[in-house]
C-alpha cells in the first residue's frame, strides 16, 4: 500500500511541476450520466419512456443485472453486486429489508420522479460511502425556481408480454420563491411468457410509487427542501426462488437546506461557492410469502425491517486553481429479519430464529476531494475518506444464536475504514484520456457478518455469516481514451481491481443444513484475493442529419486466488442500434447480445449459458392538440421471439419473449 501512495504523491507533484500556467476552467466530473427523465422534453427523447429503472441503469456499459423474476432486479457494477457497491437516492443510504435481495434499492423508486442516474466507478464512488465497485446515485426530479408557473403531464402504457398495464401522472409548479414537483404511477404486471410462448409463472407485480418534493427560497441564495417518497409493492411473485414477495414497503423521507453564495470568502483567497446540508428517515418492510406455491413441505413466514436515520453536510469551495469539495455523513441503520416455520404436523413446536439479530450499523466518514484545473484542458484529482463503521448485535436470542458458532464473538465491532483516489484527466482537440489509481475498504454487509442459516437458491446451500472477517481491501486502477468529432465519438474504458480478503461462502461439512432440500451449509471466509477486469467500446455517429448510430461493446473476467471463475462475470456482450429522426417522426432499430458464457463457476452454482441476440424496433411520433402535448411511442422488443437466458438470470429462468409496448404521454 505504501507504494501506492508514494506513486500517487509522485505523479501530483510530476503534473503540477510541468503544467502550463494558462487560463483554467472548472475541472470535470468522472461520473457516468443517465438522463432519464427531465419532464416532457425528455419522455419524447426516449425509445421507452415508461421502461423500469432497470431497463435505464442497463444502457451502463458498467451496469448489468441479476434477474430473479419480472421485478426489482439487482445491480450489478463493475461485475460486483449491491455488497461491494452503493446505490442511493440523492445521496441518501437506503438498505433493503430482504434477506435474499428481493428488495434492492432500484425498485422504490420510478422513473417518472427520476431525472438521472450518476454511476461512478471504484472509488470514484466513494463521496457516498465506502465502497468497493462505485456507486449508483438516483437523482430525482425537481423543477427549481423559475417563472415556468403550473405544468401537468399523464403517462399511460401497456405491454403484451405479461398484460402489463401502466398509469401516471405529475404536477408541477415553479416561480422565484417557491416550487412543487408530486407524481404517481401504478403497475400491474400478470405472469410473463418465455420466447417458446411457455408462461413464467409466479412473475406477476402490483406496483404503487408517490413521490414529492417542494422547496421554499427565504432569500436570494439559500433555501429548504423536503422531500417524500411511498412506495408499495404487492403479489410480487419471484420465479428464480422458492417464495414470493406478500408485501414490500417504503417510506423515504429528506429535509435539506441549501447555502449558494454567489462569493463569500471564508478564508484569504478561499471562497465558498456551496453548502449543502441534509437529514433523513427511511423505513423498509419486506414480507416473504410461499403460500401460493404448491407441494410446500413447510410453510414459512420470512418479515424483514430496516430504518434509517442520516445526514450528510458538503461544502464546495475554490480556491486559485482549486476546486474543493467536503462532505460529513453518517447513518445509524436497524435491521430486523425473522423466520417462524409451520410443521404439517400440528402436534410439532414451531421453529422460530432471527436471520438477522437486530443489527445495528453506525457509520460516519469524511470525504475530501480536491479538484485541481492545471490548465485549459487538464486537470487532476484528489480525494481520500476516512470512516468508522460499527455494528451491535442487539437482540440477546441471535447473539446466543451466533456464539453457538463464534463462542469468543462479542455484540459489538468497530472497524476503521479508508480510501484514497487519484485520477489525471485531459482533453484538447477532441482528444481525451484519464488514467488513476486507488484504494478502498468496505466492512462486511449484515448478511456477510451476521446472516444465520440464509439460503440461497442459486448453489443451494444455507449460509451462516462470521462477525469476525477483516475488511475487504481493493487496489484499482483504471483508464480511458477517446477521440471525438463533430460527427461521432469513439471511447475505450478500462478498470481493474484487485481485491484482498474476498469475502465469499465456503462448505463445512461439520455443519447441518436447516431448508429442506439444500446441499449443506456454507460458513462466509475470505480468499487471499480475487481479480476483476472490465473493460467496454463505445461508439457514436451522425450519418446525416436524420440517421443517428450508437454501439457498445463490453468485456469482463474475474479469477479468484486459487484461478477459479468469479459468480456473475459477463461474457462479451454487445449492442448496437441506428435512430432516424424527421420532423416530428423518430425510429430506432438496435440489435443486442451475449456470446456463449464460458467464465462460468459451478461451485458458486452456476452453469454454461447459450449466446443469444435480439432484435428490437420502436417509433414515435409527437403532436400538439389545442393547449396539450402528446406524445406516442410503440415498439416490439424481441421481435423474434427467441429463448434466451444471460449469465445474470437466476437459476437459469428464461427472459420475455416478443413484448409489444404503447407509452404514451400528455403534456399540459
Amino acid at each position: 500500500m505504501k507504494k501506492y501512495i508514494l506513486l500517487t504523491f509522485y505523479l501530483l507533484i510530476t503534473v503540477l511541476t510541468i503544467a502550463q500556467e494558462k487560463d483554467t476552467l472548472v475541472p470535470k466530473n468522472l461520473n457516468e450520466i443517465i438522463v432519464i427523465s427531465k419532464k416532457q422534453q425528455e419522455y419524447q427523447k426516449q425509445t421507452k419512456p415508461l421502461a423500469s429503472i432497470d431497463e435505464y441503469l442497463l444502457q451502463s456499459s458498467k451496469v448489468e443485472m441479476i434477474k430473479r423474476g419480472g421485478y426489482a432486479w439487482e445491480p450489478l457494477l463493475n461485475s460486483m453486486a449491491t455488497e461491494r457497491t452503493l446505490v442511493t437516492i440523492d445521496g441518501m443510504r437506503i438498505f433493503g429489508a430482504c434477506t435474499d435481495k428481493m428488495d434492492p434499492i432500484t425498485s422504490y423508486v420510478e422513473v417518472s420522479n427520476l431525472s438521472e442516474a450518476s454511476i461512478k466507478s471504484g472509488q470514484q464512488g466513494a463521496c457516498h460511502g465506502a465502497t468497493i465497485g462505485g456507486s449508483i446515485d438516483l437523482v430525482r426530479n425537481r423543477s427549481g425556481f423559475s417563472n415556468s408557473g403550473w405544468n401537468a403531464t399523464i403517462n399511460s402504457g401497456f405491454e403484451t408480454n405479461s398484460k402489463q398495464k401502466i398509469i401516471g401522472s405529475a404536477v408541477h409548479f415553479a416561480s422565484n420563491s417557491f416550487y412543487f414537483d408530486t407524481d404517481f404511477t401504478h403497475r400491474n404486471a400478470e405472469n410473463y411468457t418465455a420466447g417458446n410462448g411457455k408462461e413464467v409463472l409466479f412473475s406477476q407485480f402490483k406496483k404503487s410509487n408517490i413521490s414529492t418534493t417542494s422547496g421554499f427560497t427565504f432569500n436570494k441564495n439559500k433555501f429548504v427542501e423536503a422531500s417524500l417518497i411511498y412506495d408499495k409493492a404487492t403479489d410480487v411473485g419471484y420465479p428464480a426462488l422458492p417464495m414470493d414477495v406478500a408485501l414490500a414497503e417504503a417510506l423515504i423521507t429528506s429535509v435539506k437546506f441549501e447555502y449558494a453564495p454567489k462569493s463569500e470568502n471564508i478564508a484569504s483567497n478561499l471562497t465558498l461557492t456551496n453548502w449543502e446540508t441534509k437529514i433523513y428517515y427511511n423505513t423498509i418492510t419486506h414480507k416473504m410469502d410461499d403460500t401460493k406455491r404448491p407441494s410446500i413441505p413447510v410453510h414459512m413466514d420470512m418479515p424483514g425491517w430496516s430504518d434509517t436515520f442520516g445526514f450528510y453536510s458538503k461544502a464546495k469551495a475554490v480556491f486559485k486553481t482549486h476546486h474543493f469539495l467536503a462532505d460529513l455523513n453518517s447513518f445509524y441503520n436497524k435491521s430486523v429479519a425473522e423466520m417462524t416455520m409451520y410443521p404439517s404436523n400440528p402436534n410439532e413446536s414451531l421453529m422460530f430464529m432471527y436471520t438477522w439479530p437486530d443489527v445495528r450499523t453506525h457509520y460516519s466518514a469524511l470525504f475530501l476531494e480536491d479538484n485541481i484545473a492545471l490548465n485549459c484542458h487538464s486537470s487532476l484529482q484528489f480525494s481520500t475518506s476516512w470512516a468508522q463503521h460499527s455494528n451491535t448485535v442487539a437482540n440477546k436470542m441471535g447473539l446466543e444464536s451466533l456464539q453457538i458458532f463464534y463462542p469468543t464473538m462479542e455484540d459489538t465491532k468497530t472497524r476503521l475504514l479508508k480510501s484514497f483516489s487519484t485520477h489525471y484527466l485531459y482533453n484538447e482537440n477532441g482528444i481525451s484520456y484519464r488514467f488513476g489509481i486507488g484504494y478502498g475498504e468496505r466492512a462486511p454487509s449484515i448478511s456477510e457478518g451476521y446472516g444465520f442459516y440464509l439460503f440461497n437458491s442459486f448453489d443451494r446451500y444455507d449460509y451462516i455469516g462470521n462477525p469476525d472477517l477483516q475488511n475487504e481491501k481493493s487496489f484499482e486502477s483504471s483508464a480511458s481514451f477517446g477521440f471525438a468529432t463533430k460527427k461521432g465519438s469513439i471511447k475505450l474504458s478500462g478498470a481493474y481491481f484487485r481485491i484482498a480478503n474476498y469475502i465469499v461462502g465456503k462448505p463445512d461439512e461439520n455443519l447441518l443444513s436447516m431448508t429442506i432440500g439444500a446441499r449443506g451449509v456454507k460458513t462466509i471466509t475470505a480468499l487471499d484475493y480475487a481479480t476483476l477486469c472490465n473493460a467496454d467500446l463505445n461508439a457514436e455517429y451522425q450519418f446525416s442529419a436524420r440517421i443517428y448510430g450508437k454501439a457498445q461493446l463490453v468485456y469482463s473476467y474475474g479469477k479468484d486466488s486459487q484461478k477459479e471463475n468469479l459468480p456473475f462475470i459477463s461474457p462479451l456482450r454487445y449492442s448496437a442500434a441506428l435512430d432516424y429522426k424527421y420532423n416530428h417522426f423518430s425510429s430506432e432499430i438496435g440489435i443486442q447480445g451475449n456470446a456463449v458464457q464460458m467464465q462460468f463457476s459451478p461451485q458458486y452454482g452456476e452453469d454454461c449459458t447459450a449466446d443469444y441476440a435480439i432484435l428490437n424496433f420502436s417509433s414515435g411520433y409527437t403532436f400538439s392538440l389545442e393547449k396539450s402535448k402528446w406524445t406516442l411511442k410503440t415498439g416490439v422488443e424481441n421481435m423474434l421471439d427467441a429463448y434466451y437466458s444471460t449469465f445474470s438470470d437466476w437459476n437459469n429462468i428464461p427472459r420475455k419473449g416478443r413484448n409489444v409496448f404503447l407509452n404514451i404521454g400528455i403534456g399540459f
